[in-house]
């Protein structure tokens, strides 16, 4: 019996509850095509979807958007020679593509979190999961001691840190993709005794002023943005891997990107 769409969308989703404005959507909506194979990625760029294309995969699985906002873009780009040339490339391709955002979030371990633990090879540091941060404690290693780790690991050239590189951590908190902001991170360094935050991203005026003071007042309270990317393409790997055994039959792929920004 083949394989379509929906079968897969079905098995991802299979006791998740998802609240009733979900972004997790296929486009087109297409859901009982066959597929002939799976992309996952961390976003439907136009570098993934020529891919897919390339390696004769018809259902992208993409964390996400493809249009820049995580609501979808109205009728505000439709205009845009951007989004008009990458539209015409997904239409003609016959790819669909289902945003999986809300329900990879709501897994019991949320699986983007999962991804980037393993990446890191820190599974055994991890005290407990929180709703939004892992708690874990590591060995001890200075700042930048930890920032060279997470670059290695993770094969990124670049991470940004707030702090003082030299002070020795080990308590560290671990968010993935926007969690990275003041009301979220700034409690948790008194309630969980950390020494390091590894984040995707957040408001830069917030957790980096609150370690600039920090380390003002002799405290050492360290920072470290990975990229929302970055931080969140290992839970999208990790699903990769997981669909390639479920579905042994289908070819599956993930598809990583480089970094967005360069350091000039």
């Amino acid at each position: 019996m083949a394989l379509t769409f929906s079968d897969v969308m079905e098995h991802l989703n299979a006791g998740v509850q998802l609240p009733v404005n979900t972004v997790d959507k296929l486009a087109p909506d297409t859901a009982g095509t066959e597929v002939q194979g799976i992309v996952t990625a961390f976003a439907a760029s136009q570098y993934v979807v020529e891919q897919a294309v390339r390696l004769g995969a018809n259902l992208v699985i993409t964390h996400e958007g493809v249009f820049y906002s995580h609501q979808g873009h109205g009728s505000a780009l439709e205009q845009d020679s951007v989004y008009r040339q990458k539209s015409a490339l997904i239409t003609s391709s016959g790819v669909g593509i289902y945003r999986f955002h809300d329900t990879i979030h709501r897994y019991t371990l949320d699986g983007i979190v999962e991804g980037l633990l393993q990446e890191l090879d820190w599974e055994q540091y991890i005290e407990r999961h929180l709703p939004e941060v892992s708690i874990l404690t590591i060995p001890d290693m200075t700042v930048s001691e930890a920032a060279a780790y997470v670059k290695r690991k993770l094969n990124i050239p670049y991470v940004r840190v707030a702090g003082n590189l030299s002070a020795t951590c080990s308590r560290v908190g671990v968010l993935v993709g926007f969690r990275g902001n003041g009301s979220t991170v700034i409690p948790m360094y008194e309630q969980e005794s950390l020494d390091l935050v590894i984040a995707g991203e957040g408001f830069e005026w917030e957790v980096p002023e609150y370690i600039r003071d920090a380390v003002r007042q002799g405290k050492d309270r360290s920072l470290i943005m990975l990229g929302h990317a970055e931080s969140e393409a290992p839970g999208m790997k990790l699903l990769a891997e997981r669909l390639s055994r479920q579905f042994p039959d289908v070819p599956v792929h993930f598809i990583p990107e480089q970094p967005v920004f360069q350091i000039l």
